[in-house]
This record gives C-alpha cells, structure tokens and sequence, in this order.
C-alpha cells in the first residue's frame, strides 16, 4: 500500500515535498512513479526512479524544478519540487510498478496512493 502526503498550499516560486511511504510490501523492488491530475484534466506523468540503479526520468515541464528520490531504509520516495507555478496545481499521486524501467505511463504501475493536493497561488 502507498501513501503520498506532502502536500499544500504555497505561492508562486515556494518549494514543497511530497513523500510517499510504503508499507506491505517489499519496496525496495519497485519503481516508484509520480502523477498528477488536475480538475478536467487526463492523469499525467511526472517524474519516476527505478528500484535497480535508482535512474529517474522526469516529464519536461517539470525538468530542473523537481527531484525525485528514495530512500529504501525508509521505504519512501521523496519528489522535491522548487520554482513552484500556478499550473503546478493538481492532485499528486505515487504509483508502484514491479519493472524495473522509468515508465511514464499510467498503465505501467500496478498499486496506487491516494493523492495529496498541491495548490500553487499566483
């Protein structure tokens, strides 16, 4: 089971990170990815790490503004996220997938977290 937290309001140019734990299962061996989905909008990748060499792949609008990274000893995966904008705004959501590729499909991943909000103001 995932849980992702971290989330809130800041203003435009402020910083957050997004936690997402894990339990039940053995996380090391799982490629965690995050997502998210704003109101209308389709779910959409944003950034992923492997559980292998821990390689990550981030979407291009959030490329040199986000960071994602893990620490199995905790079993959580971090995504530091700075120069935060408006169109940030959405629901962030980890994901947990058994292949050990940087998957930017939503299909990929098999377990889920509930969401954590993520509202950026102008």
């Amino acid at each position: 089971q995932l849980q992702a937290c971290g989330g809130g309001l800041v203003g435009t140019g402020g910083s957050l990170r997004l936690s997402c734990a894990a339990s039940g299962r053995t996380f090391s061996t799982y490629t965690i990815g995050w997502f998210r989905q704003a109101p209308g909008k389709e779910r959409e990748f944003v950034a992923t790490i492997t559980y292998g060499y821990s390689s990550t792949r981030y979407a291009d609008s959030v490329k040199g503004r986000f960071t994602i990274s893990r620490d199995n000893a905790k079993n959580t995966v971090y995504l530091q996220m700075n120069s935060l904008k408006p169109e940030d705004t959405a629901v962030y959501y980890c994901a947990g997938s058994k292949s050990d590729l940087r998957l930017t499909y939503v299909g990929g991943y098999d377990y889920w977290g509930q969401g954590t909000q993520v509202t950026v103001s102008s």
